[in-house]
């Protein structure tokens, strides 16, 4: 075991150890009390713009010697993801597709990256006695963005994304708190200037300034929920499935950027851009079977075939409608229902008229009779 004598050599031999384990970059922050971020987080919460996945504590997220007992610094890393898709499958008539954001392909990113902080953990602790840390990846309580900017891996975006210059914005963040007195990097420069595309392009508008996001409106969020949406957001999901990469498709900085050297990272393009229809019919071990390694798995099947649903009012086609009849007349979730009379309102014709008529007749849940109500009224005011 080697003493180490200088932080400073420690710190530069771990950043060049760092393809060999697996991570595109490395940076390292103070471990200082973020004081700043806790201000603007109780402001975000103040106007209700948080998600509700976050840790609820904003001490816990803002000060790192809550979480570690005598913090020295914090290692942040980054790990680029793939933006493109290899001869990505059609969506045709009677073969619609969906599709999940880019942070849902391959294998589920929090594996990935407690391997990575795990080999960088045993990288340390071979070089340094008494070395200790604590790792976390997305669900820890400090603000992986937050970590990352102060570390100089990247600068924080106006679509909230943290920017690398090497690899845009394309990267799983995860950061550990060490007892190791590493000297801080310095925070990246470079800004997103004038440019406004992420704000401009949002399609809910939940991008409500520069860096400043309500994740209520977000379509990402939305889409891992599990109740009913609302019709203004259902309209606005589109095909997706899972999450939203419309603020990052549209940024300068990602142009031309594609990541393919991590290999667990690679979509599988049949799951990347999955059939909507066999989605409907998935249960509970087929979906753990199919997609249980996909981070879009943690919150289960429920809100995924809800925006399958959904996907299939959008798309419009009628050879979709016996399928989704079938869900009104069968599913025993309330929600699912509710989303497949919108849908069959959606997409019309004699089919769907009939469908949400007999469901009509027999459902006895209050919302999904109401969902029934306003699809059957949108088909005969477009008729008229």
């Amino acid at each position: 075991m080697v003493t180490i004598t200088s932080w400073d050599k420690l710190k530069e031999e771990m950043k060049a150890a760092a393809a060999e384990l697996g991570i595109d970059k490395i940076g390292v922050a103070a471990a200082d009390p973020f004081k700043e971020l806790k201000a603007r987080l109780i402001r975000h919460r103040e106007l209700g713009r948080e998600s509700g996945f976050e840790e609820k504590d904003l001490d816990k997220r803002t000060e790192p010697a809550l979480l570690f007992d005598d913090p020295q610094s914090i290692i942040a890393i980054a790990i680029a993801y793939p933006s493109k898709m290899a001869n990505p499958p059609k969506s045709e008539p009677g073969e619609r597709r969906g599709i999940l954001a880019r942070s849902a392909w391959g294998l589920d990113y929090h594996v990935v990256l407690r391997d990575r902080l795990a080999k960088l953990e045993a990288w340390l602790a071979a070089r340094v006695p008494g070395f200790r840390a604590e790792s976390m990846v997305d669900t820890g309580a400090l603000v992986d963005r937050a970590v990352a900017e102060r570390a100089g891996i990247g600068w924080s975006a106006k679509n909230c994304s943290i920017i690398t210059p090497e690899w845009g914005s394309w990267v799983y963040l995860g950061e550990m708190i060490t007892n190791l007195p590493l000297p801080p990097d310095r925070p990246v420069t470079e800004s997103c200037g004038e440019c406004n595309a992420c704000i401009d392009a949002c399609p809910t508008g939940a991008l409500v300034g520069p860096g400043q996001l309500d994740a209520q409106r977000c379509i990402s969020f939305v889409t891992q929920t599990k109740g009913i949406v609302s019709e203004e957001f259902m309209t606005k999901i589109g095909n997706r499935l899972y999450g939203c990469d419309t603020c990052q498709v549209v940024c300068p900085e990602n142009k031309g950027k594609n990541w393919t050297h991590q290999p667990e990272l690679q979509p599988d393009p049949e799951l990347a851009k999955p059939l909507l229809l066999p989605l409907l019919k998935m249960g509970n071990r087929e979906f753990k079977d199919v997609y249980g390694k996909s981070s879009s798995a943690w919150r289960g099947r429920k809100p995924i075939q809800r925006n399958a649903v959904i996907a299939l009012g959008n798309f419009k086609d009628r050879d979709s409608v016996p399928a989704v009849a079938d869900v009104l007349r069968t599913d025993p979730r309330f929600e699912l229902r509710a989303t497949a009379a919108w849908s069959l309102g959606k997409i019309g014709g004699d089919a769907a008229v009939t469908a949400l008529r007999e469901a009509r007749e027999r459902e006895q849940d209050e919302q999904v009779q109401e969902a029934i109500g306003k699809a059957l009224a949108r088909l005969i005011e477009k008729e008229a």
